[in-house]
């Protein structure tokens, strides 16, 4: 899989990522092997894809309620020229998008994390009999730096970079934020800003037109909308 991540962020080549793999990985639990709110996740996972592609001017807004490619600014990653050649079909409203490339990105993502050293594998046998795999932490430390730049926005109130505003956000519009207690307590100032954050109310460090806020404020919006009828865990 092709896999040259834009770098707008100014993050260096080497350690460039999407998105979506940096969502993945923090929504993966060390302590229990296991990725919270795996009941929503291509929802979610979708909306992370669809927020990169906002953040990087690759789509914008059609109209209040669809989204449409921007003619020439075709993404180099495979996961995101996937989704950008979907809308590059004709405009389509966000839930439309997100329940048509979200199915298929937890295999390729988790790949990537594994591929990494983020994320590794262990096979094991239950009962003695039956092969199984569990997830562990790769110990390279990155989880932990992602987790520590959203704790600074949402418990230290840190004006956020526009990536880590919408990573943030993304968490936060999954329902997934009460499951990381331990390292954001979940506080009525910590509710107070995701929910800011969910808007697109990012601060004036998060470097981000007002048309690409408002793209990645309703992407969030739209996987809360999407994800409210199914029972989170």
């Amino acid at each position: 899989m092709t896999r040259q991540p834009d770098n707008s962020s100014g993050t260096p080549a080497e350690t460039a990522s999407t998105l979506v793999e940096d969502l993945l990985l923090l929504l993966f639990q060390p302590r229990s092997g296991t990725i919270a709110g795996e009941n929503i996740l291509f929802y979610v996972l979708a909306g992370a894809v669809l927020a990169d592609l906002a953040l990087a001017d690759r789509v914008t807004m059609a109209d209040r309620r669809k989204v449409k490619i921007v003619e020439g600014q075709a993404p180099s990653d495979d996961l995101l020229r996937s989704a950008w050649d979907y809308l590059s079909e004709k405009p389509r409203g966000v839930q439309t998008v997100l329940a048509a490339i979200g199915p298929e990105l937890r295999k390729p993502v988790l790949e990537r994390l594994v591929e990494r050293g983020d994320i590794t594998r262990e096979d094991r046998k239950m009962l003695g009999l039956f092969r199984t795999t569990a997830l562990r932490d790769g110990g390279t430390g990155r989880r932990a730096r992602l987790l520590e730049e959203v704790r600074q926005v949402l418990v230290d109130g840190l004006e956020p970079s526009a990536r880590v505003a919408a990573l943030a956000a993304l968490l936060s519009g999954s329902g997934t934020l009460p499951q990381f207690y331990r390292d954001i307590p979940w506080t009525t100032p910590v509710i107070k800003r995701a929910k800011e954050l969910e808007q697109g109310n990012w601060g004036a460090g998060a470097a981000a037109e007002a048309v690409t806020r408002t793209m990645t404020a309703t992407v969030v919006n739209s996987v809360i909308v999407t994800t409210t009828v199914i029972p989170r865990s």
